[in-house]
């Protein structure tokens, strides 16, 4: 339950090892929350140890780690559940795994592409709804779904990861919908371009900004109370014209 000043207090992060998602704790840990899971393929990692022990220096009491699998949809529930039993409510949930992939690589290996939509999509969905229903139950908390603003148009040279995370946005609004009047909620977070390890000698597009700068600006927009955070804010008006542009300036404007 959030504190008396309204602070989270108690955080788990789907897809534990995303700096974009550390960065966003790193921050609320400043904020007073103490309790903080990250859920992860392998819990006993070396970037999830940093990653716990950077969040203990800041001021958290409980920093642990379970194991997740984006891709065993079947496992989500349980997974959940349990670490919902063991730590008790969340005020917050960060969905946050993922995987970029190559365009090029998917054209040749298709089963290649369905591992990433399966992971970016349906695992997605799955982890998501089994919070959903935990959400329900405790009558308050936030999912925070991160998503991009790739699946607000598509490229052609991503239009893989553009789709999932398409798919991802509207199914992340309309689980958001269908909470009104829970006590629960839903935020989407659509970053740019941001310097990680996921890309990493990709060239970066306009308004690239680094993970603590997209923290950053959730931190704000969740202060907020807003229900769709563009990270960086100028990308709210950029793509505010960039998707109603004719398909044929459309791939002019978006070749790389």
């Amino acid at each position: 339950m959030r504190d008396a000043l309204g602070a989270v207090q108690s955080v788990l992060v789907l897809g534990g090892n995303s700096e974009i998602a550390i960065a966003i704790t790193e921050r609320l840990v400043d904020l007073r929350c103490r309790t903080v899971v990250l859920a992860v393929r392998d819990p006993l990692s070396p970037v999830t140890a940093t990653a716990a022990d950077a969040l203990r220096a800041r001021g958290a009491t409980t920093v642990e780690a379970v194991g997740f699998d984006a891709l065993a949809s079947e496992s989500h529930s349980g997974v959940i559940d349990e670490t919902f039993a063991r730590f008790g409510d969340f005020d917050l949930v960060i969905s946050a795994f993922g995987v970029l992939g190559d365009q090029e690589m998917f054209n040749n290996d298709p089963a290649a592409a369905a591992i990433a939509a399966s992971t970016n999509f349906v695992g997605a969905v799955s982890s998501s709804l089994a919070v959903a229903t935990r959400l329900r139950a405790q009558g308050h908390g936030v999912l925070m779904v991160i998503t991009s603003v790739a699946g607000v148009r598509a490229r052609a040279d991503n239009f893989v990861y553009g789709s999932t995370k398409a798919g991802l946005d509207a199914f992340a609004q309309g689980l958001g919908d269908s909470l009104v009047g829970s006590g629960a909620r839903v935020v989407v977070v659509r970053p740019g371009f941001v310097h990680t390890r996921m890309t990493e000698g990709m060239k970066p597009a306009p308004f690239a900004a680094t993970s603590d700068k997209i923290a950053d600006a959730v931190i704000a927009g969740f202060g907020k109370g807003r229900e769709i955070i563009w990270a960086p804010p100028i990308l709210a008006l950029v793509f505010g014209l960039l998707r109603h542009l004719p398909r044929s300036l459309w791939r002019k404007v978006s070749a790389r």
